[in-house]
């Protein structure tokens, strides 16, 4: 999944400030980049949080929802190295943890919830964000 958002995302440096309307939300390139990483954050402080047998935390982002000034600023190549950083690291660190699991942790997972391989899965699948703002036939 990050690896297809860092994709697109390579071709965002060309975006011209028009936001893409999809569905009933704005999509841009930070809010993009934004979104995929708060997805991560929010699976992975599941997961951790019911290994420890805690109940996880509610997330209070403002989601999708909402689109900051932050969101509409220019999406340079600074920040393309920015997103590379931080959703390799994301990516990184979720490998490493699902990596250390047993196959019986990935497939009765402790807590209420999706077991850890359906959130891993349903993380494969979380492109929604990016898609939306598409390639922009920048080059990657």
């Amino acid at each position: 999944m990050v690896d297809h958002v860092l994709a697109l995302a390579a071709t965002w440096t060309a975006w011209d400030g028009t936001p893409a309307h999809v569905d009933d939300r704005v999509h841009t390139p930070h809010k993009a980049v934004r979104r995929v990483a708060d997805h991560l954050v929010d699976h992975l402080a599941e997961l951790e949080a019911r290994l420890v047998g805690e109940c996880p935390l509610p997330d209070h982002w403002h989601a999708s929802a909402t689109t900051t000034p932050a969101d509409l600023a220019a999406f340079t190549q600074e920040d393309l190295d920015e997103a590379r950083s931080r959703l390799g690291r994301l990516a990184r660190i979720w490998a490493n943890r699902l990596s250390a699991l047993t196959e019986e942790q990935l497939d009765h997972s402790p807590g209420d919830g999706w077991t850890f391989r359906q959130l891993a899965f349903h993380l494969t699948g979380s492109t929604y964000y990016a898609d939306a703002v598409g390639d922009l036939g920048g080059t990657p």
